[in-house]
């Protein structure tokens, strides 16, 4: 399976826990662990895509920059992108990465 897969599934599963969230609380009739639970849950699937999408997203600028530097051809792991990652410094991407705590 592709990372591109993974991310979005993960993404899926995410959003699928957030609508059941959401319709405990709609609902006014769910007791407080079920609540807890499922924002434990949308915290977790969330934390889990977030993670895989910028461990590869980070991956793929430095790969990409890599390349530009060495004006290599693009290797089969920059051509499936899960994002276009334009033109963007290890330093950036690091700052980019730091945000994110």
């Amino acid at each position: 399976m592709t990372t591109r897969k993974q991310v979005v599934n993960r993404l899926k599963r995410a959003r699928g826990q957030l609508d059941s969230l959401i319709g405990h609380i709609e609902s006014g009739d769910a007791n407080c662990r079920d609540v807890l639970t499922q924002f434990a849950a949308v915290n977790s699937a969330m934390k889990r895509a977030s993670y895989l999408a910028v461990a590869t997203i980070m991956s793929q600028c430095a790969i990409e920059d890599s390349i530009l530097e060495n004006d290599d051809a693009p290797t089969p792991e920059a051509e499936e992108s899960l994002v276009k990652t334009g033109s963007i410094s290890i330093e950036e991407l690091e700052q980019l990465f730091l945000r994110l705590g």
